[in-house]
């Protein structure tokens, strides 16, 4: 049976339709097994076809898919041509069951929803795209359509504070301009090694920029995709692995 969201339970946006779904259900066999939703790590074709239209069909929404890079751009999906795959790691929506989709397998999926304006967003947060300013982007996008204090934000799951194992480069590319996200990194014995977490520095650039109403992962190890083998696919532990995807769609 496809299963339909993630523990804890995703929020309760009126207005909106959030979905996140694990690893369970699906059709892909091993190492996809089996509700793997990217296209692009050599999975059949028509096995991820198939878990892309058992998603649509228990959400009740069409979820738009990007070729995500690790990057800032941000598009609107609305109007896109059929079969359109916009190449971006952060889109919007301002029409109803349109779903702003993400990828991911250890990156950190973000969903935003301006209940006033009706404006849906969501943003592939790896480190790279992170520290670059993909939520920066998106949250300027949605200034547009009404106050940041308003936005509601959901952090999926990505991979956990206990296994996220980064070098220099990375722990420079935060703390060079903001000191206070030192906090996120953990010394490993290892020289020039550091535990980092993810969600703590996402949710840190979130209320830096006055969003207040932030929701979902909060570092605890239920929404780790390493460690959460039998619910996440996670591309650091297995090498080889399948995605899965969180979106939000106007209702």
């Amino acid at each position: 049976m496809l299963a339909r969201t993630l523990k804890p339970e995703l929020p309760d946006w009126p207005g909106s339709r959030l979905f996140c779904s694990s690893r369970q259900g699906g059709v892909s066999v091993a190492p996809y097994d089996g509700l793997n939703l990217g296209d692009h790590v050599g999975d059949d074709p028509l096995s991820v076809a198939e878990n892309r239209r058992l998603l649509a069909e228990v959400w009740g929404v069409t979820p738009v898919f990007m070729r995500q890079v690790h990057g800032t751009e941000l598009v609107c999906i609305d109007h896109l041509a059929a079969r359109e795959v916009p190449l971006a790691d952060a889109c919007w929506s301002a029409e109803a069951g349109q779903a702003c989709t993400i990828m991911v397998a250890d990156c950190l999926p973000v969903l935003f929803y301006l209940p006033n304006a009706r404006v849906v967003a969501a943003a592939h947060a790896g480190w790279r795209g992170l520290a670059s300013g993909v939520l920066e982007n998106t949250l300027k996008q949605l200034a547009h359509f009404g106050n940041l204090g308003e936005v509601k934000v959901w952090l999926g799951p990505c991979i956990g504070p206990t296994a996220f194992e980064v070098g220099e480069d990375v722990k420079i590319a935060f703390c060079s301009a903001d000191v206070r996200c030192e906090k996120a990194f953990k010394s490993l014995e290892k020289p020039g090694k550091y535990l980092a977490d993810l969600a703590w520095l996402a949710r840190h650039r979130l209320l830096e920029h006055g969003v207040a109403d932030i929701q979902g992962n909060d570092s605890s190890l239920i929404w780790c995709t390493f460690t959460q083998k039998q619910t996440y696919f996670s591309h650091r532990r297995d090498g080889v692995s399948g995605r899965f995807a969180a979106g939000i769609a106007l209702a």
